[in-house]
């Protein structure tokens, strides 16, 4: 299961990661959204001992979603030390997000 972060603890968990951390940036309304869920579900699950897997609900937590410049939704980032190291906006197969997630491990 993927974590749920939120504009309090998102420094927290995303950027003082030790592992690589995806955030997949939703929103309950958003169809694309739904569509990707069950692929980051699924990638948590498959990477739960080597990176963190995140939603960020951008409807209530506005802040970090400004922060990163967040138009579209879904949008995913990767994290690396707590810098960005690779974006995904849309939905695309779980394939994609697989191999940009590998290429930072």
């Amino acid at each position: 299961m993927a974590i749920e972060v939120t504009d309090a603890n998102f420094d927290e968990l995303v950027l003082k990661s030790d592992k690589p951390v995806v955030v997949d940036f939703w929103a309950e309304w958003c169809g694309p959204c739904r569509m990707v869920a069950p692929i980051v579900a699924e990638l948590s699950e498959e990477y739960k001992d080597k990176a963190v897997v995140a939603k960020m609900d951008v409807d209530s937590n506005p802040d970090t979603s400004v922060k990163f410049g967040i138009r579209n939704i879904p949008t995913l980032l990767f994290f690396k030390n707590g810098q960005i190291v690779d974006k995904q906006v849309g939905a695309v197969p779980k394939s994609v997000l697989a191999s940009k997630l590998d290429a930072i491990l």
